[in-house]
């Protein structure tokens, strides 16, 4: 039986492309997805929690560039861990990114069903889930462009919501004052599920192998899309609160559509629910670009399937395990928890791997991983109890499926 060969992948996304990829990936998730229950946890304290959770994005992004610049293969921190920590430690955080981020995908899909289609969103995530698997077999050129479409449909959007918000005559400032109702178990909780829509420019990284310059192109890109996307976070996050208010805005189904009409322009909100939808399949198309190169790197050092060392084929087993998710009844803000864990893992082992580096090799401030390393710890464990659980379950199995493999080798 002749085995599948590796695959080597071209060099062809510059610095442009590497940004809105990390852009698509990010703005879809968080401003529709992630604010709601956020909210509800942190009360008047939601933009607390977001500056926290854009703290320690901020550390695990510098991480991330300064290993990717040495390292510019496919499969991100599980190729930093294995390199700088040892190959039990890349394998738990490409284990991690796999699972969680599968998890992910299947949010993704149902967000952008239940935005085109209130009621059916479970048979539009399975077309959607195969029609972005199916662009991604085309090519990662393909990929970046019409990911570069629905990143400026997204950010027109989010902007015309900002503006409406704030020039209706409903916003109070009152409603962005921090009280009574925000502690800080609250906080801390909003900023782990407030990072669940910071995670995207990890995609930049994973797809190192496919960098023009990537010295030069990763360490741009990553910070120059971590920093539009916290200030149209930022943006939107304070129009809404300030419209909505924290407990109106915490109950929310579509918070966005409501704090249009709240303040005013009822007229945007089928214009937001197409933003969302738009948003929601971007960042899908994101996801599934980068749990396929993670993957593949896996594949290649033969802890998943070597038939997977195949991007094609590595690419249809995501979008087919995408689809086994959500035949099982995924829950969305059970996968935003659950995803949330198993990010944050995967940055602490990021973080852990640049606190090796050395003078010769761009170390960066030892402040830098070090905060991200504790800030990640910290909010993976104050996310709700049964996304820690879960977290730690999925990780131990990974665990066990390692010595397994490592007993018989």
């Amino acid at each position: 039986m002749c085995m599948a060969q590796p695959q080597e992948l071209h060099r062809r996304l510059g610095v442009l492309d590497a940004v809105t990829i990390g852009l698509g990936s990010m703005l879809g998730a968080g401003v529709f997805a992630a604010f709601a229950p956020a909210a509800r946890v942190a009360g008047s304290g939601l933009l607390v929690g977001l500056a926290a959770a854009a703290v320690v994005a901020y550390c695990n992004a510098m991480s991330s560039a300064r290993l990717a610049a040495l390292y510019p293969a496919s499969g991100g921190t599980y190729v930093y861990g294995r390199e700088r920590l040892g190959r039990v430690w890349g394998y738990l955080a490409g284990w991690s990114f796999v699972v969680g981020k599968t998890a992910s995908c299947a949010a993704m899909a149902l967000t952008a069903g239940s935005y085109i289609w209130p009621g059916q969103e479970r048979a539009v995530a399975v077309a959607a889930v195969v029609a972005l698997t199916a662009v991604n077999y085309l090519g990662v050129q393909k990929a970046a462009w019409l990911t570069r479409a629905i990143v400026a449909i997204v950010l027109a959007v989010l902007a015309a919501v900002a503006v409406a918000s704030f020039a209706g005559g409903s916003a109070r400032a009152a409603r962005l004052e921090l009280g009574g109702d925000a502690s800080a178990e609250g906080v801390l909780e909003a900023a782990g599920l407030l990072f669940f829509a910071f995670a995207g420019y990890a995609r930049i990284a994973t797809l190192g192998e496919e960098v023009r310059d990537p010295a030069r192109t990763i360490p741009r890109a990553i910070p120059v899309a971590l920093g539009i996307t916290l200030v149209v976070y930022a943006a939107v996050a304070a129009a809404v609160l300030a419209v909505l208010g924290p407990d109106r805005l915490g109950h929310a189904a579509a918070p966005l559509a409501e704090a249009v009409r709240a303040a005013g322009a009822p007229g945007l909100a089928p214009v937001v629910r197409v933003g969302a939808a738009v948003a929601a399949l971007g960042s899908l198309l994101a996801l599934i670009l980068g749990v396929s190169r993670t993957t593949l790197a896996m594949a290649r050092d033969r802890y998943l399937p070597t038939g997977l060392a195949n991007l094609r084929h590595a690419e249809l087993a995501v979008g087919a395990v995408v689809l086994a998710v959500l035949a099982t009844g995924a829950d969305l803000r059970g996968a935003i928890g659950f995803s949330s864990f198993g990010v944050l893992a995967y940055y602490a082992i990021a973080n852990a791997s640049a606190w090796t580096l050395r003078a010769d090799e761009g170390r960066l401030p030892r402040v830098v991983p070090a905060l991200g390393l504790a800030g990640c710890v910290t909010l993976a464990f104050a996310l709700p109890p049964s996304s820690v659980v879960a977290g730690i379950a999925v990780l131990a199995v990974g665990a066990a499926a390692y010595g397994v493999r490592a007993a018989r080798t």
